[in-house]
């Protein structure tokens, strides 16, 4: 660390306070949605926002001429219905459009030692930000300052650093294309392509695994595919609580016939049973059931389960025929390499191998088998619980080789699908925010604004915390999230923070990361997604990018929450005038004035948006082209690749267990809505740890005993306290905790190869009584 940037005499403590009363436990919910659902979304919204803003704030959720919901990415339908959003979304709204409000007399009022005390809960509850506020070197508060004074420090912090690669910029995923395109523009103008984003912690390894074995990081599928499809594999998800309107989707394909296999450590109550909110005679029955077969594997058993499969698919040809094993060699013929070195792989694979990895036994696999060796087509869907491991990269292709086994890309019905998180994650990584840009990128986006981009790849999450922490970067920029709760590892991203000499967050509501902060720190608030967005040219509207690679206008209707409230696009611009100067060529002014003339930018830059401004206003946007979804492949020879991996090992000590971190139904990211978490019966806390009955009475331990959790990687041990023991159904050997209450146990240095994601569902930890 260099001398310059000493570390604050003070420190904020990074993670929330321990909680004094112990949860109260009901038995788990049996189906997701219904009344509950309703009246937890009115709860929140009256809350917040009040009843004719509720209605009218409600009414514009994911409507031609409203605004995206700021939650998942989940597509919207073509028949829309007037009620168009889920229960956590109706969170998500209430959240951003509460009355509540955070100003000068907030932060005068209330010590950054003093915030640090209370819950994460409880700052977001503290309302929406409404001035630029600084927090000068070792002051113990925020004052106020103005936009031109604010920008002006940041871009004389950019100019003084050693070299472009000394900063790092940050982007949360529900940022818009237009802000997007712009950060990425400015950043790379300014010199260094160190744009680390939510993408690099949560589905990256999605992103590099597909792209390496077909040509393409997103997934192949449509909406209409799942209405058409004979089977879906749900492996590592929880959409009932993450992504809710998948509820609906699913719903439908159980009425057109198809069959559901869930792979999940957790019988979550979303994919057990589903009670349609707006359909009265669900409301009124039992719901649908949704899941036929539920195979609950031990944690990282993935791959066990996807070659066991794999194993009897052969054997099952090897028995009666291939005209009855699902294998399709004439697809596989015609558009795939590696199959042999596949098949060579399973057959070596011994069932003892693969039971004890699953935790499954072969006959449970040979019924997954069977559904999949009898369906004409298959879609297989999967979210954090298979990118969040060391082998993140090698789960997703797995994935892809049973997809592959039977020909299920390029036809109705069939292929990949990643669910997405943040509502336009997967549009910032068109965009351009990625720290490991193509050479064609880079080239258009050259040519259009006539400079040489930075060639050498920058920085993704893990690597930047790493230079922070180092000193090798100084100026951390946050264009929204809540970078430290997101993070791993949160005691090394809190120093690694903290050694810089300036951080800056975009926000728009309090949280942990303006608490933990550089020297210098300061707070730009900036418009949510319901709040229009008055530019000189006139009211502006914005474009995202959901799961399945459609784009379409997002355009808000709420006054905004203060009249000093700039737009991301704004803010990104103003930075790049005041950093780059007078002599910079490029025209920010007249693009923020108008969104069309970025979107026009971005036409020429990005494949698939030509004619950007006329089709994105087109009912229901355009889809961009996806060659897996129009029968090729985007690899260098036009064919998909099998490929081999190892099942992986967790050579567990004496008394170890492996730990996944996971949200609970009251919570969107690092959001917390509120302290329950109906469809696991956890009310009133969030400092638990599921566990089997065998693993707690192994232990000595009792329900609602208070424990210390300690992780134990490569000689390191990381330590929380204050956590409550919850019996819950989860296979022995493994535990589940809340992020980010258990994120301080996630290893800075543990994460998957290739992607870089950090393993957040592989925490070897071991949970002993605390006095």
């Amino acid at each position: 660390m260099s001398e310059k940037h000493p570390l604050q005499l003070q420190e904020s403590p990074a993670q929330p306070p321990n909680e004094l009363n112990a949860p109260r436990l009901k038995n788990p919910a049996q189906v997701a949605g219904g009344l509950p659902a309703i009246q937890m979304s009115m709860r929140h919204a009256l809350g917040e926002m009040g009843v004719a803003r509720s209605l009218s704030t409600l009414l514009a959720v994911n409507q031609e001429g409203g605004f995206d919901c700021p939650g998942c990415a989940w597509p919207d339908p073509s028949d829309r219905s007037a009620f168009e959003f889920c229960e956590n979304g109706a969170k998500a709204v209430a959240e951003e459009a509460t009355r509540a409000r955070v100003g000068p007399e907030f932060f005068a009022a209330n010590s950054i030692e003093e915030l640090s005390g209370w819950s994460d809960y409880d700052l977001g509850k503290a309302g929406r930000l409404t001035h630029p506020m600084i927090r000068l070197p070792g002051a113990t508060h925020y004052i106020p300052i103005d936009w031109a004074d604010a920008i002006h420090r940041v871009s004389v912090a950019l100019n003084e650093i050693s070299h472009p690669n000394a900063a790092a910029f940050y982007t949360s995923g529900r940022t818009s294309n237009e802000a997007a395109f712009l950060y990425q523009l400015f950043v790379r103008k300014f010199g260094t392509n160190n744009l680390p984003d939510c993408s690099n912690m949560c589905h990256e390894s999605s992103g590099k695994g597909l792209s390496a074995v077909i040509g393409i990081g997103k997934g192949t599928v449509s909406l209409e595919d799942f209405e058409r499809t004979s089977a879906i594999f749900v492996f590592g998800q929880n959409p009932g609580t993450n992504h809710p309107r998948m509820l609906t989707a699913l719903q439908k394909a159980k009425k057109s016939g198809a069959t559901i296999v869930t792979v999940n450590p957790l019988a979550e109550a979303g994919l057990m049973r589903f009670k349609h909110p707006q359909k009265p005679q669900d409301l009124l029955g039992s719901g649908t059931a949704l899941t036929d077969l539920f195979l609950q594997v031990r944690l990282n058993g993935d791959v066990a389960v996807m070659k066991g499969i794999a194993k009897w698919l052969l054997e099952f040809e090897s028995e009666s025929g291939s005209n009855r094993s699902g294998i399709d060699h004439e697809f596989i013929a015609a558009k795939t390499t590696g199959f042999s070195e596949f098949v060579s792989d399973i057959q070596s694979t011994t069932w003892s191998e693969i039971e004890a990895s699953s935790g499954l036994t072969s006959d449970q696999l040979r019924q997954a088998a069977h559904v999949f060796a009898t369906s004409p087509s298959v879609i297989v869907c999967w979210a954090m619980g298979l990118t969040q491991h060391e082998n993140g990269v090698a789960n997703i292709q797995s994935a892809v080789n049973l997809l592959l086994l039977g020909g299920h890309f390029g036809r109705a019905g069939a292929g990949a699908c990643p669910v997405r998180g943040h509502s336009n994650v997967q549009g910032d990584r068109t965009m351009g925010i990625w720290e490991a840009p193509s050479q064609t990128f880079l080239d258009a986006l050259g040519r259009e604004f006539d400079f040489q981009p930075p060639q050498e790849h920058g920085l993704a999450v893990v690597p930047a915390i790493q230079a922070m922490h180092s000193g090798d970067v100084e100026v951390f920029f946050c264009l929204g999230g809540n970078f430290l709760s997101a993070a791993p590892d949160t005691e090394t991203t809190a120093q690694a923070l903290r050694r810089c000499s300036m951080t800056v967050q975009v926000s728009t509501k309090l949280n942990r990361s303006h608490l933990v902060t550089g020297e210098t720190a300061i707070i730009l608030p900036c418009l949510g997604r319901t709040e229009l967005d008055e530019q000189s040219s006139g009211p502006q509207f914005v474009t995202v990018e959901n799961s399945m690679g459609i784009v379409h206008s997002s355009r808000g209707r709420l006054k905004p929450a203060s009249e000093l409230l700039k737009s991301e696009p704004e803010i990104v611009a103003r930075l790049a005038r005041g950093t780059l100067g007078d002599h910079d060529e490029i025209n920010w002014e007249e693009m923020v004035d108008n969104y069309d003339v970025i979107r026009d930018r971005i036409a020429r830059v990005v494949g698939g948006h030509h004619d950007y401004n006329v089709r994105v206003r087109q009912p229901n946007g355009f889809v961009l082209p996806n060659v897996v979804r129009e029968g090729g492949f985007g690899t260098p020879d036009g064919l998909a690749r099998f490929t081999v991996h190892p099942i992986p090992a967790h050579r567990l000590e004496s008394g170890q267990l492996l730990m996944m971190t996971i949200r609970s139904h009251d919570q969107y990211n690092t959001t917390i809505y509120g302290k329950d978490d109906r469809y696991r019966g956890v009310y009133g806390g969030r400092r638990v740890v599921l566990m089997s009955r065998q693993d707690i009475q192994e232990r000595g331990l009792s329900p609602l005993a208070m424990v210390r959790i300690n992780s134990h990687h490569e000689g390191v041990t990381r330590t929380v306290s204050g956590f409550r023991v919850v019996e819950y159904d989860i296979p022995t050997g493994c535990v589940a905790t809340y992020f980010p209450e258990a994120n301080p146990l996630v290893p800075i240095n543990q994460y998957a190869a290739i992607s870089l994601t950090p393993a957040s569902k592989s925490v070897v930890v071991t949970v002993e009584h605390q006095v």
